[in-house]
């Protein structure tokens, strides 16, 4: 469990197109400092801050690895608090579905795949690396916040699609006061769109789609980035 959930924290921050805020991301996570992380990989306490700043380019292959084992070897140390809240075996009973796609999807064709709109077409294009279907309702009942992380699966550049959403506000929410941030946010067959959720999608310049086909079918066309 432990080599996995090193794998998916070196995968994130390699993959993603802001290094330094998906470092920052899990430090926060693991509860450290700039200080204690830096103390932990030997090295000068403004390389973190360069960083998570942008003011250095992004970390290699080796710094990514000794980062990585920094935050294991210390959340260990303080009782293996984070690393007991990763257990890719759990199902949560809110994740409906789930699934990881082996390359980048652009947003455009996903939206297109799932029949959506989306409701904020300034944001950032993005790319899609999987998907995880979410019961709103359950999530909001059963959900917490240590178990939040099980819904990002392999990887937070993913795509998290609600069903059960009456107004919308509640799962932007969420998403907005979790410090990861999935590469796109989807309501499925939603009662209607409370104007505050495309706000918070727009202050998080995160897509908000919407779309009217059910969540077994959205799985099924989905289907095809993964046998790509």
């Amino acid at each position: 469990m432990v080599d996995e959930f090193k794998q998916k924290i070196a995968g994130e921050i390699a993959l993603s197109p802001n290094p330094g805020r998906t470092i920052r991301k899990w430090r926060e996570e693991f509860g450290l400092s700039q200080n204690q992380l830096a103390d932990a990989m030997g090295i000068s306490h403004s390389v973190i801050s360069d960083y998570e700043s942008g003011r250095r380019k992004s970390p290699g292959v080796n710094v990514i690895r000794k980062m990585v084992d920094a935050f294991i070897d210390l959340d260990m140390a303080n009782g293996s608090q984070v690393i007991s809240r990763y257990n890719p075996d759990q199902k949560l009973e809110c994740i409906k579905a789930m699934d990881e796609f082996p390359i980048g999807i652009g947003m455009e064709a996903f939206i297109s795949r799932i029949e959506g709109k989306n409701l904020n077409p300034d944001c950032p294009a993005k790319m899609v690396y999987g998907f995880t279907v979410v019961d709103s309702v359950k999530a909001i009942l059963s959900l917490g916040s240590q178990d939040y992380l099980k819904i990002y699966g392999g990887n937070i550049e993913r795509a998290l699609l609600f069903t059960n959403v009456h107004y919308g506000r509640s799962p932007m929410i969420a998403v907005r006061a979790h410090p990861l941030t999935p590469a796109m946010v989807v309501y499925i067959r939603p009662e209607t769109v409370d104007p505050l959720a495309v706000k918070l999608a727009k202050l998080e310049r995160i897509p908000l789609v919407v779309t009217d086909l059910g969540a077994e079918e959205i799985a099924a066309n989905l289907r095809v980035f993964r046998e790509e």
